[in-house]
Order: structure tokens, then sequence, then C-alpha cells
């Protein structure tokens, strides 16, 4: 895993339920190292967040390594994507996520919410 992208992984439930909770904008992105579609879709999802959505938070998951994060929100497969404006969820995405759609529907939320 790169290691600049560390100081955005959630280490614990209460970190993330924090963050939910105060950030207007959240996109969390649940996976797994031993997942292909996970590690080629995350360089993509960043660059959108930053180029697009500079004012959300993004951070990341690790399924394996803190399972009752996932098991708390009812993630059963990777990767997955929550997306929460104004701490409650706005939509969710898993496995075959594609990131035109994704940055579609956040993209109408997003103006509303930031501008």
């Amino acid at each position: 895993m790169e290691k600049q992208n560390m100081e955005n992984e959630i280490n614990n439930l209460a970190e993330l339920l924090e963050l939910v909770k105060n950030e207007k904008g959240l996109l969390s992105y649940f996976y797994s190292n031993s997942c292909a579609p996970c590690i080629s879709l995350r360089p993509k999802v960043q660059q959108m967040v930053s180029g697009n959505f500079d004012g959300m938070k993004l951070v990341f998951i690790n399924s394996e390594q803190i399972p009752d994060v996932p098991a708390h929100y009812g993630v059963f497969a990777n990767p997955c994507i929550i997306v929460f404006f104004e701490g409650k969820e706005f939509r969710r995405y898993s496995k075959y996520i594609s990131i035109n759609e994704l940055g579609g529907d956040i993209d109408r939320i997003y103006k509303m919410v930031f501008e």
C-alpha cells in the first residue's frame, strides 16, 4: 500500500463515526489488500475526489484489519464506497464501481452542500 495515503486510514469504528458526524462530505472506501479491483480503483477514486470534490474528506477502511467497521455498516464485499453528506448516508457502491457514475451522483449533492 502506498505510504502517502496512510494518514487517510481509519483505525477503529469510533474514528469513522466521528468523521461521519463532523464532515460535511465524506467518502469512505472499504477495501482489502487481497482484492485486485480495490487496488486498481483506489487511485482513480483519489484522483476524482482531489480533482473534483476537494471539500470532501476521503478515508480508507481495511475490511480485513478492522472487521467491526464494515460489520457496523453492513459492508459484505470489497471494494465498497459509502458516501455521506451532513452525517447521513447518501449512497453506497459495491463491487463493480463506475468512476463516472460515482462522480456524477456526488456532483449533484456536492454542489448543494458546498456551494
